[in-house]
């Protein structure tokens, strides 16, 4: 235990959740060197076990978004460990990983090497660093914790917003200004309580999800789970076994039994994000599902009955899809029975500056920034942009201006980087256009401006996209775009 500024690790124990089996006897064996008991668990279902059953000091938790999201543990943690510390050691994160996990606990977030001074002084401080009390409860399972949302919605004049001011709801609020979009949202509102299958189609950044979360939060299952699945996120054989669940020795690696999503949302909502990426022989598996309303486990013996909403979203043209035989007719028509279509920014420009204002309000206080506010003519400036990565994009770039920004004010400059330069060049250039004769193609200039990110970061595309101010998935869209145009950036 910690007395004064004593520390004593011989009677510390921490849990290591996480990891691969390398990383985790590594840091085994240097908190061992140290005195430290450290108990490691593979994954987050074991990991949450663990600390429902028996008393850690701290939680160690290796954050890998392809494996295990820190942020979902620390989700999952609240009400069985509370008064368990959790430190974070990423592989790899994006800036707002590490703000949302110390919005939601977590003592420290560090980023590798992970030597063993480094852990010494991690635990020792987050140790000293006293926790609250809190009440243990059942582990849940994983997706159980991916269902914990806050889920009461209240539109007001239009406007969906989570209840409350807290950061942990910002994320699931949708704010507008626009007709369309208060449209939009009355009538989400009006098919919530049915049991009719929605399919929202809209570019990536739009907020499909947020839309799927407003539609549960309304409907008559809001104190049910939702649960959401990307299905672009998994190759075929995977995404059956995260669908349906497999039962132990189904296949190789198989060494236990795991319920699938449609079951853990039995009496909720399952989201099934980008639908349309799923494989065309598991769309005819999950038909069946929507009309007879049961699951077959892989390596099951007998079918399970399912009581499961489903919305489903994708950001590409369903119908062409179809017409080129890449995704089941019948499916279509089964998914489509409430159609819902989310407009791009481009097309309810009234939200352009209202969003701008409240995210910088947002992260001003995130940050502690205070009296920060745009500069002169940045909104407006704002308000003329493509936003081809939609409200994502805005969200990424004023991020970006409150934490660049220098002054009492955010620039343009501080917002756009480089592309406010080239921007302003090309301006320049368009004013004489009557005497050079020279013309813009604006798909070229992105084209050159996602080169020049990418060249500039060394081709990661995380860092290129943070740069570009799109999300990670937006950039690969368009390599994808320019791949299938015979480009190679």
């Amino acid at each position: 235990m910690i007395a004064g500024q004593d520390f004593r690790p011989v009677e510390i124990k921490n849990l290591l959740v996480g990891g691969s089996l390398k990383e985790r006897l590594e840091i085994q064996g240097h908190l061992s060197a140290l005195g430290i008991d450290v108990t490691a668990a593979p994954d987050m279902d074991i990991g949450l076990q663990l600390l429902s059953k028996n008393s850690f000091h701290l939680v160690l938790v290796i954050h890998d978004p392809d494996s295990l999201d820190a942020l979902d543990f620390l989700e999952a943690q609240r009400g069985i460990g509370d008064n368990t510390g959790v430190v974070v050691l990423a592989k790899s994160a994006e800036m707002e990983d590490a703000a949302e996990a110390m919005k939601k606990g977590a003592l420290d977030f560090r980023l590798p090497p992970w030597s063993s001074d480094v852990l010494e002084f991690v635990v020792k401080r987050a140790l000293k660093t006293p926790r609250p009390q809190a009440k243990r409860r059942p582990a849940p399972k994983s997706a159980e914790i991916e269902a914990s949302i806050d889920q009461e919605c209240k539109p007001d004049r239009g406007q969906a917003s989570v209840q409350g001011g807290s950061k942990k709801s910002h994320k699931h609020q949708i704010l507008t200004k626009s007709p369309a979009m208060k449209r939009l949202l009355k009538q989400a509102k009006s098919v919530a309580r049915s049991k009719a299958t929605c399919l929202i189609q809209g570019e990536s950044g739009t907020g499909k999800e947020l839309l799927a979360r407003f539609i549960h939060a309304k409907s008559d299952r809001a104190s049910g789970p939702f649960v959401a699945l990307n299905c672009a996120a998994l190759p075929e054989t995977l995404l059956e076994s995260e669908l349906f669940g497999h039962e132990k020795g189904a296949f190789s690696g198989a060494v236990m039994r795991k319920a699938g999503k449609f079951e853990l949302a039995n009496g909720g909502t399952l989201l099934l994000d980008e639908v349309t990426e799923m494989a065309f022989a598991l769309q005819a598996k999950l038909l069946r599902v929507l009309q007879e309303g049961e699951v077959d486990r892989l390596g099951g013996t007998s079918p399970i009955p399912v009581d499961v909403r489903i919305v489903a979203t994708t950001n590409r043209d369903v119908s062409a899809a179809v017409k080129e035989g890449k995704f089941r007719e019948d499916l279509y028509f089964r998914l489509n029975v409430i159609p819902l279509r989310i407009p791009p920014l481009r097309e309810r420009k009234e939200d352009i500056a209202y969003l701008a204002v409240h995210f910088k309000e947002y992260f001003v206080q995130e940050y502690g920034k205070n009296g920060l506010d745009f500069a002169e003519g940045v909104l407006k400036e704002l308000e003329k942009r493509k936003w081809s990565g939609n409200v994502r994009e805005l969200k990424n770039i004023i991020e970006r201006g409150v934490l660049l920004a220098t002054g009492k004010e955010i620039t343009l400059q501080d917002l756009l980087g480089e592309e406010a330069e080239m921007e302003a060049h090309l301006s320049a250039q368009a004013d004489g256009v009557g005497i050079t004769g020279e013309t813009f193609n604006l798909g070229d200039m992105e084209k050159e401006m996602v080169k020049r990110a990418l060249s500039k970061t060394g081709g990661n595309r995380t860092h290129a996209a943070r740069l570009l101010g799109i999300s990670v998935r937006t950039l690969r869209n368009k390599l994808a775009e320019y791949r299938k145009m015979g480009l190679v950036l």
